[in-house]
């Protein structure tokens, strides 16, 4: 079912037909038109404006009576990294050889840059192991030194390399971490919601085409792509990530002259 929370909403609509490198400004109003679309209320589009700029992921710009948003650089750097999971999601099945194991006890004084931390991990792969610790498959060192770096937060982690031993039966231990059932319905739903991708105007293209990423872009917090060698991959994954690659291109045209028509109401 797709009920995304609105400033979550925003942001895919903005990194899907802005582009968080571009620097460009979006009016506001044209913001809380889209996010009607979705049945969102004037009052709940700006509440999460609001609150997204206090998150700094987005920057206001006033001019005159009109206000104006842009991707910050925390926004941009979030939504690159999400680009290269969901892009690269599925093509990485073979062996693990290394794999990371993170550990950390972040003061409550800081708990907001835990809660980021932890929705960053999920991203990256990573499941919890327990409080405090997560795994995941392949040396992901480089990315999480960076990402402790950006939160502050490398005095209070540690980050050890390792190979899973052969007793006892780390394959059975796996589904503790990663709950592979709910991962295989997820992409089986995934292909029914989606099995219809062709849209009669701009309107419906739009609403298809951030529905589409926005569902697909929560795979990269629910699949660790674990080895192939190791675990089955998901039955329906393959078929998913196809669909994904052929439709989200196919439906920018109309999606993205929608947008604009939105945004030059101003």
């Amino acid at each position: 079912m797709f009920e995304p929370a609105p400033q979550d909403l925003v942001l895919t609509i903005l990194g899907a037909h802005v582009g968080p490198r571009s620097g460009a400004t979006v009016w506001s109003g044209g913001l809380v038109a889209l996010l009607a679309e979705f049945g969102f209320t004037e009052g709940a589009a700006r509440v999460a404006l609001t609150r997204l700029v206090r998150r700094d992921l987005l920057e206001r710009a006033k001019d005159g009576r009109m206000v104006h948003y842009k991707l910050t650089p925390r926004a941009a750097t979030v939504l690159a990294e999400g680009d290269r999971r969901i892009f690269g999601l599925g093509r990485d099945n073979g062996s693990a050889v290394q794999w990371t194991v993170l550990w950390h006890t972040i003061p409550e004084d800081q708990r907001v840059a835990r809660a980021r931390l932890v929705r960053r991990l999920r991203f990256l792969g990573f499941g919890p192991v327990q409080d405090g610790t997560w795994l995941a498959p392949r040396d992901r060192t480089a990315e999480v030194a960076a990402l402790l770096d950006q939160l502050g937060v490398s005095t209070h982690a540690g980050v050890l390399l390792g190979a899973p031993a052969q007793v006892p039966d780390f394959a059975g231990f796996v589904p503790r971490v990663w709950d592979l059932d709910a991962l295989a319905a997820r992409y089986e739903s995934f292909l029914a919601d989606f099995a219809e991708t062709d849209a009669e105007d701009a309107r419906t293209a739009f609403a298809l085409r951030v529905r589409l990423v926005h569902t697909f872009r929560q795979f990269a917090m629910l699949d660790p792509e674990l080895p192939a060698d190791l675990v089955p991959p998901p039955p329906h994954r393959a078929a998913a990530v196809s669909l994904f690659h052929r439709a989200y291109p196919a439906l920018a045209p109309q999606a993205q002259r929608h947008f604009d028509g939105v945004m030059s109401r101003e």
